[in-house]
């Protein structure tokens, strides 16, 4: 991790390679920026009035400072219009100016951060949050540096890598706020990269076993318990569904249970749910070769749940959170499932399998099952579940499922927060009928006509939670990225650890609330 530092210095007196302030957009520079070009002999504000910088979102300018000023250059960074800031902006203009410094072969970069006044845009768009700007700007920073190069024979030290990040305040009272917010910052992004380096290993290092490795790695680095339950285990607890899938494959199934017990003794927990197929061919429904090499990300709820109980842990947040990951490949071989084989899930409930590339929603039906032994106050499971997402919403939002109108929109605006949107669809009587079977309980995918993929697998997991409160996040349009964006690199995002994060933070306080 990159490191961050917090200094109280004048703007002109600090010594850094390179010194950002956030702009919003207008004509003229104003507040600090102006106080500042007055010393630097109008050279910001010319660069308004000839409309080289006007402060449009994650726009840029890098300018060469002498004195008065100790900074080598200032880059003046774009947050758009003052009255659409929102968190994610100032993150996304973070991370913009953190990755242009590093392009730009600078070893170490400073961000100014503004007095905490409620007349200020910025403070205001982070009030709704549970954010401060310095939390963001960190956020932001570290997440568009992140590089996943474990298997590149590179020459480390020919490497342009920035080294340092600062965190400026001209106030002496802000100080021990903004070190409490960068910990709070650098935690959370910890947390959503050891999610990102997870979902990037390919599969024939992350098997299932590696998954449950590393699950016990984060427990003993984080304080939380782990349990692995082995195919054993599972036989003897019924999970039809889940050893169904993972009958093809050489490797071993494993059930990952991990918590973080932070709230008091018999507090129902929140239980997060992640799909962990570490690598999907489509079984026997064999997939086509285009692309197929991205099936390693299958196991991006795994991912993802095993980052957010890491960051509720780092974060002591006082709650009781329980993370549980069926893991398995999904390989066709002389032994794998085959389309109109039946099995009995731990509910109980037969499965028709008319597709045996709909195998996430078999695994999470038992793990939906067990989830219940809980009696939790919530369950939120996370999935690459269908393409169908991505033909609805793209790779912009997720779509968000589920039985608790107040669980989705507390979601929804979580999501709004940390950038991850979720978008809601429903689950009808007429969604649901679309997954009876003829021959058993279920069939594991509608049958051809009936459309709306997303809905009927949101369907067939709702089977399987009863009364208990529950969501269902598929994010197969957001958890793997083809291009770079302002703090997410190509390929894995982590998209999910900081929404729930904030989410179980915001938990902590309607329970003390209620």
């Amino acid at each position: 991790m990159i490191k961050t530092t917090i200094k109280n210095e004048r703007l002109i007196a600090h010594k850094t390679e390179c010194l950002v302030i956030f702009s919003t957009e207008e004509k003229n520079p104003s507040g600090k920026l102006a106080e500042l070009d007055t010393k630097l002999n109008g050279i910001i504000k010319s660069s308004f009035k000839n409309k080289r910088f006007q402060g449009k979102l994650n726009q840029t300018i890098l300018l060469n400072t002498k004195k008065p000023m100790q900074a080598e250059h200032l880059l003046l960074v774009g947050l758009g219009k003052s009255i659409e800031i929102t968190a994610d902006k100032l993150r996304q203009a973070a991370g913009t100016a953190a990755k242009f410094a590093e392009k730009s072969n600078l070893k170490t970069v400073s961000f100014f951060i503004p007095a905490n006044d409620p007349a200020n845009y910025i403070s205001v768009a982070l009030s709704e949050s549970n954010e401060s700007f310095a939390q963001t700007v960190v956020e932001g920073s570290l997440l568009s540096l992140h590089h996943f190069d474990e298997h590149k024979q590179l020459a480390k030290d020919k490497l342009s890598r920035l080294k340092k990040i600062t965190l400026l305040t001209s106030l002496k009272s802000q100080v021990s706020s903004l070190r409490y917010s960068a910990s709070k910052g650098q935690k959370i992004t910890r947390a959503v990269l050891a999610s990102r380096d997870l979902i990037s290993q390919p599969s024939n290092i992350a098997t299932p076993t590696y998954l449950a490795d590393k699950a016990r790695e984060f427990a003993k680095s984080f304080g939380m318990t782990c349990k692995v339950l082995a195919t054993s285990d599972m036989k003897r607890l019924g999970m039809g569904a889940l050893l169904g899938v993972a009958k093809g494959s050489e490797e071993p199934p494993v059930f990952i249970v991990l918590e973080h017990n932070g709230g008091t003794k018999n507090d129902p927990p929140v239980v997060i749910v992640g799909k962990g197929i570490t690598f999907d061919t489509g079984g026997i429904s064999l997939k086509p070769p285009a692309s197929m090499d991205e099936m390693k990300m299958d196991m991006s709820g795994a991912a993802i749940t095993l980052g957010t109980l890491s960051a509720a842990a780092a974060l002591k947040i006082p709650l009781n959170i329980v993370g549980l990951v069926p893991a398995s490949e999904n390989m066709p071989s002389g032994r794998a499932i085959k389309p109109g084989d039946i099995l009995t899930s731990m509910s109980g409930k037969t499965i028709e399998v008319l597709n045996t590339d709909a195998e996430g929603r078999l695994i999470l039906a038992d793990a939906l099952t067990y989830a219940a032994k809980y009696k939790p106050k919530a369950v939120i499971d996370l999935a690459t579940l269908t393409g169908a997402v991505i033909v609805a919403l793209g790779h912009e939002a997720a779509a968000v499922l589920g039985n608790n109108n107040e669980l989705i929109l507390n979601l929804q605006k979580c999501g709004e927060t940390t950038g991850e949107r979720l978008w809601p669809l429903p689950i009808w009587p007429e969604h649901e009928k679309a997954i009876k079977s003829d021959i058993a309980d279920l069939k594991n995918i509608a049958s051809p006509g009936v459309g709306a993929g997303t809905i009927t697998a949101g369907a067939f997991l709702k089977s399987f939670v009863g009364e208990i409160p529950w969501c269902h996040l598929d994010i197969a349009g957001t958890s793997w990225s083809s291009e770079e964006k302002p703090y997410t690199p190509k390929g894995a995002t982590g998209f999910g650890v900081r929404l729930l994060t904030l989410f179980l933070e915001q938990e902590v306080k309607n329970n003390k609330n209620h």
